[in-house]
């Protein structure tokens, strides 16, 4: 929370002296080392799981996975038996009649809701969860389930299994639960039900309940800081709590979408950025439009802000945007009050930016100091649609590609046609016929061949606060009963209880050590992808070895387990942005990709820049199943696929001395 509500106090009291946390960060936007002027990875103290567990504060969990076939592989319609094809195919899959050949494992659980799946989990989970009350009733249990719908269909079938315990033994407690707080209550009291708690999001962190003895994983995690959070709910001790002098020594963990077998290995988990409220996405956004207008304005005529000659609705030059720009931040910021206290700090920026004259010309420094300290600073504007709010980012994320010729334009354009399609089909609206000569015009190419920031703005004036009016497209729930195969517990030994992470604190400090010295040959050799010598290879062990991030063993290892010293660094400083693209250029080159092609290269250069390699096989992974299941496979030719496979493969050789 110091990032974020409570980070101004720290700041205007000015009084970090001592500070506590159960996760620290060292992320770039979000770094509770640098918030004390520490080294990265190095705290002033640390008290480890494993001394906790040692010294008898904490409780060790025993920790099993089991495998679900359709959770792991998915559900195809050829592996079925011919009772399940049948019911496949009766079923409404969708409007259109369209029947699928698979469905894949990440839609299980998240649209489709199969009956065996969940009454399996239920059954291992009843007959091998630590039991109380002379082991005639199951422990307290949290159970994390992926999102509303499969926690109350778990409840669901709960009830149809257990029909004695119906509405009482297990519950659903999210966000959405009327007197969720007492169901919490309740769910903390040792004999009183409910006792097992099915959970979305609400029950991972904050709750403290020493007589959870269960914990089963029902969604996959991929948050350090999260999964570590959530095993927490399973830590504390309970004395007495099977019977007088028998305690609480040991939790169950029941994981049953390969969480566990994640997060036993070494693996350096991205958190991921900090979200930024959407208010502040659009100040920013707004920002660098104004930079990038400005950049291609004749001179700087002093006069931006000023009343331009010809009154407009929909603006007909940059100047004209550039001004509506500058308008809307200026009354953002004259409408901040500077009697709160997270303003009160930056008055002298708000009171000076609250005035028109002064946003006429905007300097480089000055678009930093307005995004730096008072983008995101609370306002006292009317509140907006924020489906209007989304839009008007979209747009403005859409200018800005147009003006910097990024490839993520073509995205960004066919989100805005695909909302205008939406659009269309309310044509039944008043307000929405009103607009239907533009709305059809954007949907065609034609009108996008000559497009201009101003006409972006145009339309986006026209469009805002119709979008309010398209339904929310929601993939409609199925719900299946096929016979789903569990297999046999396997138990997973995760680090952090009894482990050393000596090892991981060396890769801790050896990333921020590399980071701080990216100017050196060798280095920049590797974030710019540029052949690396036996010499430089020679430099960067020297490095290491000199600089005390770790002994001669940890670097040993750190090479040996990235197949190359040269692989292993690269690994923690990423690969520059620029020299990925370069590196994937020649893929492009003649080529007339769709969106969806862009959009996947694009995640590849995304991977590349922050983790340096990558394997091919990761191409058959999330994020690229994402845009689509087979992969690249869905996406190119397999001569295009062999190509984009020896380019990643040239990347990574780049890195390994010749």
């Amino acid at each position: 929370m110091v990032f974020q509500k409570y980070r101004a106090i720290f700041d205007y009291f000015d009084s970090l002296l001592v500070g506590l946390t159960a996760t620290p960060k060292d992320e770039l936007d979000r770094n509770t080392y640098s918030l004390f002027d520490l080294e990265d990875g190095v705290p002033t103290d640390a008290y480890g799981l494993d001394e906790a567990v040692r010294d008898g504060f904490l409780v060790p969990p025993r920790a099993v996975s089991v495998p679900l076939k359709f959770q792991r592989e998915g559900i195809r319609y050829d592996a079925l038996s011919d009772e399940d094809k049948d019911q496949w195919d009766a079923l409404e899959w969708d409007d259109d009649g369209n029947v699928p050949d698979r469905v894949e494992a990440e839609a299980v659980n998240k649209w489709l809701f199969n009956k065996d799946t969940v009454d399996k989990v239920l059954e291992h989970l009843m007959t091998r969860g630590l039991t109380v009350a002379g082991g005639d009733r199951l422990g307290k249990t949290i159970l994390f389930a992926k999102n509303q719908h499969h926690a109350e269909f778990i409840a669901e079938r709960f009830n149809a299994n257990y029909p004695h315990h119906k509405g009482e033994f297990a519950r659903v407690i999210t966000f959405k639960t009327e007197y969720a707080q007492s169901l919490i209550d309740s769910f903390s009291a040792k004999d009183k039900a409910p006792h097992i708690a099915i959970s979305v999001d609400m029950l991972d962190t904050g709750v403290d309940i020493p007589e959870v003895v269960n914990l089963v994983f029902f969604k996959l995690v991929r948050s350090k800081t999260k999964f570590w959070q959530m095993l927490g709910r399973g830590t504390r001790l309970c004395p007495d709590l099977f019977e007088p002098g028998k305690h609480k020594q040991h939790f169950c963990v029941f994981d049953y979408c390969q969480n566990l077998e994640y997060f036993s290995q070494t693996i350096p988990a991205t958190e991921g950025a900090l979200g930024e409220p959407l208010g502040k996405r659009l100040f920013n956004a707004r920002l660098a439009l104004i930079g990038e207008l400005d950049q291609r304005r004749d001179g700087r005529d002093g006069h931006a802000v000023a009343e331009p000659d010809m009154a407009f609705g929909d603006p007909r030059t940059n100047a004209q945007v550039r001004y509506a720009l500058a308008e809307r931040l200026q009354q953002e910021t004259a409408a901040m009050n500077l009697d709160n206290f997270i303003v009160r700090p930056q008055r002298r920026i708000v009171e000076k930016y609250a005035k028109p004259e002064a946003w006429a010309v905007l300097s480089p420094e000055a678009l930093s100091d307005l995004s730096n300290q008072v983008a995101g600073l609370p306002s006292e504007l009317d509140p907006e649609n924020e489906e209007a709010k989304r839009f008007d980012l979209l747009v403005l994320n859409l200018q800005l590609a147009m003006l910097r010729s990024e490839p993520g334009f073509a995205r960004l354009r066919e989100q805005v046609k695909e909302l205008a399609g939406l659009l269309e089909e309310k044509s039944a609206i008043p307000l929405v016929r009103q607009q239907m000569a533009l709305i059809q015009d954007v949907q065609s190419n034609v009108w996008w061949q000559d497009a201009t920031v101003p006409m972006l703005e145009g339309m986006r004036r026209r469009l805002r606060d119709l979008i309010k009016l398209i339904e929310k497209q929601k993939r409609k729930p199925i719900y299946t009963d096929f016979e789903d195969e569990i297999g046999g517990e396997t138990t997973v030994e995760l680090p952090g209880f009894g482990n050393s992470t000596d090892y991981a604190k060396f890769r801790i400090k050896a990333q921020a050590f590399l980071r701080s010295h990216q100017d050196h040959i060798a280095i920049h050799k590797l974030r710019m992808n540029k052949a690396l010598t036996a010499a430089d290879l020679a430099e960067l062990q020297r490095m290491l070895t000199e600089s005390d991030v770790g002994g001669a063993e940890d670097i040993q290892r750190a090479a040996e387990e990235s197949h190359g010293l040269g692989l292993f660094v690269r690994s923690l400083i990423g690969l520059d942005r620029q020299a990925a693209k370069e590196a994937l250029a020649g893929f492009l080159t003649g080529k007339s990709l769709g969106a969806n092609q862009i959009e996947f290269v694009n995640l590849i250069v995304d991977h590349l820049t922050e983790h340096g390699v990558m394997d091919a096989a990761m191409l058959y992974e999330s994020p690229f199943t994402d845009l689509t299941p087979r992969g690249p496979d869905g996406m190119f030719t397999s001569a295009e696929i062999d190509q984009l496979i020896t380019t990643i493969d040239r990347i990574r050789a780049n890195a390994i001395a010749a």
